[in-house]
């Protein structure tokens, strides 16, 4: 496994930047998000890295196909915007030859990631037996929004497989069930992928997210051949009123990340390992410095040796 830099945890960074960034710190692979890539341009973005002999750890990030109804309702319209919004991902993937696109498959509908739930306009009191009804446009139907997360990947993967990219599954902690993935546990990632040839639709591993899974090593054990992406960072504790912003620099948590490296390699990982961090500190910290620590916590603590 070699060591790369998620493009987020240097978030003031633009392409260019973290390319060099990259170079000038010796690191071999860069992960970059979709944002930063349109603001650089494509087609510059493919030229910077090649030139700079950089791999793509991953893309981020496809997903959030939980928009719209539910299977069965009237509402399709943002449903195929998702859809053509992850065509285009994955053709960005296919441009700079990522090693995959990170899949980050949505909440619930009608929950926006990080924001209020939609106003309802009714009472709060639940009708007598039942709770209260559902505002438009947002369902409580957590099984139906995890069936319209299978229905998309039955559109996309052979979408992908074509193009030569490959979908990365990401659970995320259940904390960000509402508003982000629907997808809290790497079982359920690995149930979903099962349809398809593991070089078509894989796993992405997070600690952050996965690390207090009572299943995680069996689940890991079963996934050869599936893991996609590898990302690191810390659990803080506790965590900030803004809980996206809990990911610490690795050392500054809760997380034992030996045994959960020694279980990815087992499962046959070799790609590289990317520090993905959402911290507003590390994010007004120098970036230099943030990468300076970040290679030494990595040694110090991530390896499965």
């Amino acid at each position: 496994m070699s060591l790369s830099l998620n493009q987020w945890t240097t978030r003031r960074w633009s392409v260019a930047e973290a390319v060099d960034g990259c170079v000038r710190h010796g690191l071999a692979a860069v992960g970059l998000w979709r944002e930063k890539v349109a603001e650089q341009g494509l087609a510059e973005t493919v030229r910077l890295v090649r030139e700079a002999g950089l791999r793509v750890s991953s893309l981020c990030r496809g997903g959030f196909l939980t928009a719209g109804g539910l299977p069965g309702e009237e509402d399709r319209h943002a449903f195929a915007r998702a859809l053509d919004d992850n065509r285009r991902a994955i053709d960005e993937a296919a441009e700079l030859a990522a090693a995959c696109l990170v899949m980050v498959v949505g909440g619930l509908p009608g929950v926006r990631a990080g924001a209020p739930l939609p106003a309802s306009g009714l009472s709060r009191e639940p009708a007598a037996g039942g709770s209260a009804p559902c505002p438009p446009g947002f369902s409580r139907d957590l099984a139906g929004a995890r069936e319209r997360v299978a229905e998309a990947l039955g559109v996309l993967a052979p979408y992908a497989g074509e193009r030569g990219v490959r979908l990365a599954l990401e659970p995320l902690h259940p904390v960000y069930c509402p508003d982000r993935a629907v997808l809290s546990t790497l079982g359920q990632a690995l149930d979903l992928c099962q349809a398809y040839p593991p070089e078509q639709v894989g796993v992405v591993v997070d600690t952050f997210h996965v690390w207090w899974d009572p299943r995680l090593s069996d689940d890991l054990a079963r996934a050869r051949g599936r893991i996609a992406a590898y990302q690191v960072c810390d659990y803080l504790h506790p965590l900030p009123a803004d809980v996206l912003l809990g990911r610490g620099m690795m050392g500054d948590g809760v997380i034992d990340f030996g045994p959960i490296t020694r279980a990815v390699a087992g499962a046959g990982y070799t790609g590289d390992v990317e520090v993905e961090i959402f911290n507003a500190d590390v994010w007004a910290a120098d970036p230099n410095d943030v990468v300076a620590t970040m290679k030494a916590r990595y040694a110090a603590l991530v390896p499965a040796g």
